[in-house]
C-alpha cells in the first residue's frame, strides 16, 4: 500500500515542482529542491569539514597551491564552456574554493556552488598537473550538472517529500538530512560516490572538455584512469555496479578524445 501511495504522488510532485532541464544534455529532470538552497546547504556542510580536517596552505605547501591553481584555470574554463553553450546563468551564485587536505584516501569532490576539496592520497596517483586537472574536472561537472541534485530529488520523490504540505528549505531537517547522505563528505563523496553509469560518463566526457579548455592535455584521461584501475581490488561485473568499467570508461574516454583536443591550447609557463 505505501508504495502504491508513493507512486500516486508523483503526478503531484511533477505539478509542485515543474521540470528543469540540463544545460549540458537537455534534459529534464524534476526539480523539489532549488539549486540556491543546495549553494547554502553546501557552505555549510563544506566549513563544518573544512574545520574539521587539515587543511594544507597554499602559501607554505606546494601542492596545495598546485590544487587551487589547477582549479582555479578549470573554474574559469568551466564559465567559458557554459557561456558558449548560453547557459552561464547555471554557475549563477557559485564561489568557487580549492583546498587539499591531508587525507591519505585517494578521493576528491565538488559539492554545489564550487566547494572542492583534493585527498593528499590522490596526488601519488595523479602525478601531474594535467591528469589532476581531468579528475577535478570531472568532479567539476558533477556539481555543474546537478548531477547529486538530481539523486537528491529522485530521494524527496521516493519518500513521497515534496507535494504541497511540504517545506522543502535548507531548514527542514528530512532536506537536511537527505542532503548528507548525497553530498556528505564523510559519507560517500567524488571518486567515491555511487552516481549512476550515466551520471558518471557525462563527468568524464565535460570534465575532459573543460580540462582541455584549461590548457591541460586530455590525453593525460586515459592513462590517469588506468592507473585507479590498477590502485583498486576485485570488481563487480559492471551491470552490478554503479560507476561503468574502467575498459567502458577508457574506451568511451578515447571516443571525446577528438573533440577534446580540438578545445585543446597548452598552458604557457
Amino acid at each position: 500500500m505505501k508504495k502504491i501511495i508513493t507512486l500516486a504522488l508523483i503526478p503531484v510532485l511533477f505539478l509542485v515542482s515543474g521540470c528543469t532541464k540540463n544545460a549540458l544534455t537537455g534534459k529534464s529532470y524534476v526539480s523539489l529542491v532549488s539549486e540556491s538552497q543546495l549553494q547554502e546547504m553546501a557552505v555549510t556542510e563544506y566549513r563544518q569539514f573544512l574545520s574539521q580536517s587539515k587543511v594544507l596552505s597554499t602559501s607554505s605547501n606546494k601542492d596545495a597551491e598546485m590544487v587551487k591553481r589547477v582549479g582555479t584555470r578549470l573554474a574559469a574554463a568551466a564559465n567559458r564552456y557554459m557561456d558558449s553553450i548560453g547557459a552561464s546563468d547555471k554557475l549563477k551564485g557559485y564561489q568557487w574554493e580549492f583546498n587539499l587536505v591531508d587525507n591519505k584516501e585517494v578521493n576528491a569532490w565538488c559539492m554545489p556552488g564550487g566547494k572542492v576539496v583534493v585527498y593528499t592520497g590522490l596526488l601519488p596517483i595523479a602525478q601531474n598537473e594535467a591528469a589532476l586537472a581531468i579528475v577535478l574536472g570531472h568532479e567539476i561537472i558533477h556539481a555543474v550538472a546537478e548531477h547529486g541534485g538530481q539523486r537528491m530529488n529522485n530521494t524527496l520523490m521516493a519518500q513521497g517529500l515534496g507535494t504541497l504540505g511540504d517545506a522543502l528549505t535548507s531548514r527542514n531537517p528530512k532536506v537536511n538530512s537527505i542532503f548528507n547522505s548525497v553530498y556528505a563528505p564523510g559519507v560517500q563523496v567524488g571518486l567515491l560516490l555511487p552516481n549512476s553509469r550515466t551520471h558518471e560518463l557525462e563527468a568524464d566526457k565535460f570534465g575532459l572538455f573543460i580540462a582541455a579548455m584549461a590548457g591541460y592535455n586530455p590525453r593525460e584521461a586515459v592513462p590517469f584512469w588506468q592507473r585507479m584501475s590498477q590502485g583498486g581490488g576485485q570488481k563487480p561485473p559492471e551491470f552490478l555496479a554503479t560507476h561503468p568499467s574502467d575498459e567502458r570508461r577508457i574506451a568511451q574516454l578515447e571516443s571525446f578524445m577528438p573533440q577534446a583536443l580540438k578545445m585543446y591550447r597548452p598552458v604557457k609557463k
